[in-house]
């Protein structure tokens, strides 16, 4: 598959590509050199509401949280 380089170096990605990759507008992709290739990869974000259910119930106590984030929250 080709696209075309355009003005100011832009190229768009065919629709089937964008819809095999789940890719919407406003989506980042981390762009790399890699052996003389351009390198596309989306760059996945994981939200809270990715990783709901993943573990079941969590229980967790604020002055972990605060240890963790290195930082009293109060």
């Amino acid at each position: 598959m080709q696209v075309a380089l355009r003005e100011k170096g832009r190229i768009t990605l065919p629709a089937s590509i964008r819809r095999s990759l789940g890719l919407r507008e406003g989506d980042q992709l981390q762009l790399s050199a890699e052996g003389g290739a351009i390198i596309l990869r989306p760059k996945r974000v994981v939200t809270a509401d990715d990783l709901k259910g993943v573990l079941g119930s969590v229980k967790v106590d604020v002055e972990e949280v605060e240890e963790a984030l290195g930082r009293d929250i109060s």
